[in-house]
């Protein structure tokens, strides 16, 4: 498969804040690629320098092998984490009105199919739900049939099963070869819809590489989840306490028995112990120490 996107060495500073710190990273057509971090990690801004909308200090992207320029300008679509629509428009008027910008005409019924937007293509724009507004804004993005689509946190604010139902039209778009270049908060997210994700904190990417390729690599034990309020003593000599979080204790254990054996004495309640996989945001936290709300 081809290189679809490539930024390299980008910098972008700030009057003493260096907010994007030497990023390189590729994407590699039809795959779906997170840029993952906290508030402030600079993947925003590493997206936004992508797209063209802020100019690098230093740095540049390349898009199929040659510099971002007007081929890219006409073959990519952007969902912002914000867009203004159009008062009065309906969905279809909307739908239109965009598509009428580029010279590049996708087939509009099967991105109205795609998006699920068939029942509401005559409702004025005000009157659409959270839900229903980011599917729009999906469409909006896919009017010029672009090759390569950038999600800027799509799900934020949405109820979980608009968030689930949005994870599905996403796929539906990757499936249709489509190269999507996706930030998000949301772990989970990022673990179900991308190939490979990047994680930034402080500007930079400090790992890289599929999801479960990293957590493999990363662990290779359990996760013992447990109240804080139930432990009844110290954990001195317990394996690799993880931290203490909403008053959730969190032990990761290479031997489930022997740490449940050891924590039997020190636990009120055993009922309410917890054993799982590592996620992502464990991966998160340990490289970082951050939340990923923070």
């Amino acid at each position: 498969m081809q290189i679809a996107l490539e930024a390299r060495n980008l910098v972008k500073r700030y009057p003493g804040v260096v907010a994007v710190n030497d990023v390189s990273f590729s994407v590699t057509e039809g795959i779906c690629f997170g840029l993952l971090g906290p508030n402030g990690a600079g993947k925003t801004t590493t997206v936004e320098i992508i797209e063209g909308v802020t100019p690098a200090t230093s740095g540049e992207v390349y898009y199929f092998g040659e510099l971002a320029g007007r081929r890219f300008r006409e073959e990519a679509g952007i969902q912002f984490q914000n867009t203004a629509l159009q008062d009065y428009l309906t969905v279809r008027e909307t739908l239109e009105m965009f598509q009428n910008l580029y010279d590049r005409h996708a087939d509009l019924d099967r991105i109205i199919e795609d998006c699920s937007l068939g029942d509401l293509l005559d409702r004025d724009n005000r009157k659409l739900s959270g839900g229903q507004r980011q599917r729009l804004f999906l469409a909006v993005a896919l009017v010029n049939e672009p090759r390569l689509v950038f999600l800027d946190e799509p799900t934020t604010g949405l109820d979980p099963q608009a968030r689930r139902n949005f994870w599905t039209l996403v796929q539906r778009i990757q499936a249709n070869g489509t190269t999507i270049i996706l930030t998000t908060h949301y772990m989970d997210e990022a673990h179900v819809l991308c190939d490979e994700i990047a994680i930034m904190d402080a500007g930079r990417i400090i790992a890289g590489g599929p999801p479960d390729e990293l957590l493999r690599n990363r662990y290779d034990g359990l996760v013992i989840e447990l109240p804080l309020e139930d432990i009844a003593g110290d954990l001195d000599g317990i394996e690799h306490v993880i931290y203490e979080n909403q008053g959730i204790v969190e032990i990761m254990s290479t031997d489930v028995s022997s740490s449940l054996d050891a924590l039997a004495s020190r636990v009120r309640n055993l009922n309410r112990i917890k054993i799982r996989q590592p996620n992502l945001e464990d991966l998160f936290l340990d490289l970082t120490g951050h939340s990923l709300r923070s």
